[in-house]
């Protein structure tokens, strides 16, 4: 793992703690924000952090075209977030 995506694993971990529990163990689901979460260990956080960050340029890129976004997308990024225990931008 890159030094920069294993300090953001480690940011993670922080927020997961601080934001759902620190009981929970790796590979333990929870709930955050109304949706149930797996708390990702460093293989599967590093997929979901390069595929929501994807997912997310995308989006803003539509934004900046002034393109028509629907509600299934703002969902989809939500939700993306939520599994990074992230705010969403939207």
């Amino acid at each position: 793992m890159a030094e920069d995506l294993a300090s953001e694993y480690d940011s993670y971990l922080q927020r997961f703690d601080a934001q759902v529990g620190e009981q929970v163990d790796v590979g333990a689901f929870a709930k955050f924000k109304g949706k149930l979460i797996k708390k990702l260990d460093a293989a599967e956080f590093a997929e979901t952090y390069r595929e929501y960050h994807e997912l997310a340029g995308h989006y803003f890129e539509s934004i900046d075209r002034g393109d028509t976004i629907n509600d299934a997308i703002v969902k989809i990024v939500r939700e993306a977030a939520a599994k990074l225990v992230l705010t969403a931008p939207v």
